[in-house]
């Protein structure tokens, strides 16, 4: 039983040090679950991150339209973006941070 126990005090110890990892890297890692499928390449007419040119109309628009587009979805002329890239399970916050971590690597 004392393994156990242990064992368990052992894992909360670490997690508590790698929460906050992970949050610090949360637009990232939602990114590259999520978006980069599309993102990176230009699949389905998405702006491909880091591209200025092409993402500067979209980003003079402001985060709140960005990440309300991201969320609900949007249609645009050149293509679609799915609900929160398809995933629904991704929470608006989520969404969110990754939508920061995009628009940080395209400015």
């Amino acid at each position: 039983m004392s393994r156990f126990v242990s064992a368990a005090f052992c894992a909360l110890f670490m997690m508590s040090f790698s929460l906050t990892d992970v949050n610090a890297a949360t637009g990232k890692a939602v990114y590259d679950a999520n978006c980069a499928a599309c993102h990176k390449d230009g699949i389905m007419g998405a702006p491909k991150t880091g591209n200025k040119p092409a993402w500067a109309p979209r980003i003079a628009q402001g985060m709140t339209v960005l990440v309300d587009k991201s969320i609900k979805g949007y249609q645009g002329k050149k293509g679609m973006m799915p609900a929160k890239g398809g995933n629904t399970k991704l929470s608006n916050a989520d969404v969110k941070l990754a939508v920061e971590y995009i628009v940080s690597l395209s400015k």
